[in-house]
């Protein structure tokens, strides 16, 4: 899908204003250049007081209101909420935590995904709106709920996890086989002798297959959970588009999954203040990557601090607008913001807002608001719908994440998500593009495939990578690849499993460093640092590139490369630092986007033979881009731009080459 212009805006609460205020939010509004809010997230109390009876009268005069302002909006069933009628008069609808405890009302993402009252109810109150709003001019998109994940342990959830699991492995043998069950001597004679993997039993920390299944079936709950409401708001709006918001906190839920039931990826990005800008982009590519590219919505962030930090740090100036144009240099084709009023009561009463308490139109926040949002304007009749390319694809996968962080052993330190960003910022920091893949994508098209502690391969992963080597293709494998299968159940015979042929090598055993410790590695004549792990490495035909240095295995191959067919495979056997990984990249020889400088992030979208280049620095010091001979238009001045252009400290340039600009 493409929008219509870039979306910008946010949450909106006006259910806790009254309409001296609203009025007085629409005239802020229009100066801040916003053209879109979401609403009304959590108003189920008020839109259905007592089952069955809706009181939607205050919600046709605000959206009456945003219409007549020209502001469209994002319209959400407010189901992540439900009233404390529904808690009280149905408990069933109430999640069970990991402990056993039936929680009482309160919270929010607060019930039981599986619950058949709740779905019941959350669909009744989502088609009753999609059937009053249908055609109402100010609606654009559907938003389902809010920030899905919360796991449950009730008796409900117990009988649909038999269900699935019945119908995932069809037998009772079958299943024993998977879970091998024979370990520990956990072998089940009947479907009601399972259990959910809970603190009574442990089974979520020591039986691993069992709890990747849980959490496998979690995020099908959940999905069925969206599609629930998804087609309840389908049977009156055909054409509209739906999608829910993702949380930041994004390892609770396979979302290759959850994005197959939406329409647009809806994600919210709350940095942490150490959070390098690698690991943002990273997440910004995550969610570009969950429907193959195409461009997603950015549909949380805050104007300036948190609430929920240990230590909620002021956004700096400038801070907002970098984080804004980063994202639509990943994809994004929105820039929403969490919140456009700031509550006056309430958890988030601290939370940073566009309007802050004082509701003054003079204050940085607001300011920086208004800037973005008329720089936003500038870029709406070009960015939407424009896509990125890459010549390198990164394997990502959430089973992987969730048995690869739940094993018992090597290393307790193992984490899975900041080792895919270690190898990322390796390409990140040459500004060479990245798409972020799941295992079942194609492989077509790409130079270079990465696979960061890829470990579990799936049926016929490990021959798709093998052809792909073979034509011609450069594989990066690392430590902790291809180990087990889809199970959890570990490679019969040698390590790396599927891989062992291509990589020309054989892993014998793997040491795990302690905290702090480290070895070191000697390639190209330098000695490099290594943490974590360390393979001890027997070569089949592979090369050796870089030796460890200390331990019994001093001498041993760390770093290898093998000629397989066309193409080549190069091997990590450790947790290499920065210098020793970018020594490796620079082996590739990929090209940049656009030469410049070393803190200057650059990024490409494109659709066909019009192109955006966008520039961002980083840095405290002036930096530059090399447009080269290429005739560009600079969006945000409208000035043309050839050669070498200079960016000021934190700020940022978009390119356009366009023919009708």
């Amino acid at each position: 899908m493409k929008l219509d212009k870039i979306w910008f805006g946010g949450d909106y609460n006006p259910d806790q204003w009254d309409e001296k205020t609203i009025d007085e939010d629409m005239r802020l509004f229009k100066k801040a250049h916003i053209n879109m809010v979401t609403l009304p997230v959590f108003s189920w109390a008020k839109l259905e007081p007592e089952e069955g009876r809706y009181n939607f009268e205050w919600l046709d005069r605000l959206l009456d209101k945003l219409a007549a302002n020209g502001i469209g909006v994002n319209l959400a069933t407010p189901t992540t909420a439900q009233p404390a009628w529904l808690s009280t008069k149905y408990p069933e609808v109430l999640p069970v935590d990991i402990q056993g405890r039936r929680r009482t009302h309160g919270m929010r993402v607060f019930f039981c995904y599986n619950s058949p009252k709740y779905h019941e109810r959350s669909a009744a109150i989502a088609g009753a709106m999609a059937q009053r709003y249908a055609h109402h001019p100010a609606l654009k998109i559907w938003h389902i709920a809010n920030e899905y994940g919360t796991y449950c342990y009730c008796p409900i959830c117990r009988g649909k996890f038999i269900e699935w699991l019945q119908k995932r492995y069809g037998s009772l043998e079958k299943l024993n086989e998977r879970w091998f069950t024979s370990f520990w001597g956990r072998t089940l004679y009947d479907w009601q002798e399972i259990q959910l993997p809970t603190e009574l039993n442990d089974d979520y920390r020591f039986n691993p297959t069992i709890q990747l299944d849980y959490m496998r079936f979690v995020t099908d709950s959940t999905a069925d959970c969206f599609t629930n409401e998804y087609q309840a708001i389908r049977k009156y709006c055909p054409d509209i588009p739906i999608q829910t918001n993702m949380s930041g906190y994004i390892k609770k839920l396979d979302q290759f999954v959850m994005a197959k039931r939406m329409d647009i990826i809806g994600w919210d990005n709350y940095p942490w203040p150490t959070d390098d800008k690698s690991l943002v982009a990273l997440k910004h590519d995550i969610m570009r990557g969950l429907k193959g590219g195409q461009s997603y919505m950015l549909a949380e962030q805050s104007p300036n601090q948190q609430n929920w930090q240990p230590y909620n740090r002021l956004k700096r100036p400038g801070e907002v607008r970098m984080l804004s144009f980063q994202a639509l240099a990943h994809g994004a084709d929105t820039c929403l913001f969490f919140q456009m009023r700031q509550s006056v009561a309430g958890q988030e009463k601290f939370h940073g807002a566009v309007i802050s308490h004082s509701g003054r139109d003079d204050t940085r926040v607001f300011k920086e608001t208004a800037r973005l949002g008329a720089e936003l304007e500038k870029l709406s009749p070009v960015l939407p719908g424009m896509r990125s390319k890459a010549d390198v694809g990164m394997l990502f996968d959430w089973n992987n994440w969730w048995a690869l962080e739940n094993s018992s052993g090597p290393n307790r330190d193992i984490n899975y998500l900041s080792t895919v960003n270690l190898y990322y910022r390796a390409f990140f920091e040459k500004n060479i593009p990245v798409d972020i893949l799941s295992e079942d994508a194609s492989l077509d098209g790409y130079r270079v495939i990465v696979l960061p502690m890829l470990y579990m391969f799936k049926p016929g992963l490990g021959d798709r990578i093998c052809s792909f080597v073979q034509n011609g293709g450069t594989l990066i494998a690392t430590t902790m690849c291809a180990l087990v299968d889809e199970n959890d159940h570990c490679a019969f015979g040698e390590y790396p499993g599927p891989l062992k042929d291509v990589l020309g090598l054989r892993i014998e055993e793997t040491d795990a460093l302690l905290q702090n410790a480290e070895n070191r590695v000697s390639l190209d004549g330098e000695s490099f640092p290594c943490t974590l792990l360390c393979d001890v490495i027997h070569l089949e035909g592979a090369k050796c590139l870089g030796c460890f240095e200390q331990e019994f295995y001093a001498g041993s191959p760390a770093v290898t490369v093998n000629e397989y067919g066309k193409g080549r495979a190069y091997y990590i056997g450790t947790q290499p630092d920065r210098a020793l990984l970018e020594r490796v990249v620079t082996k590739l020889d990929l090209a940049a986007v656009k030469p410049g400088s070393r803190d200057l992030e650059i990024t490409r979208r494109f659709d066909g033979e019009n192109e955006v280049i966008f520039a961002l620095n980083h840095a405290q010091e002036q930096g530059f881009i090399d447009l080269g001979s290429t005739q560009y238009t600079e969006l945000l001045t409208g000035a043309p731009a050839s050669g070498t252009v200079y960016i000021a400290p934190n700020d940022v340039g978009v390119f356009c080459r366009r023919k009708d600009i």
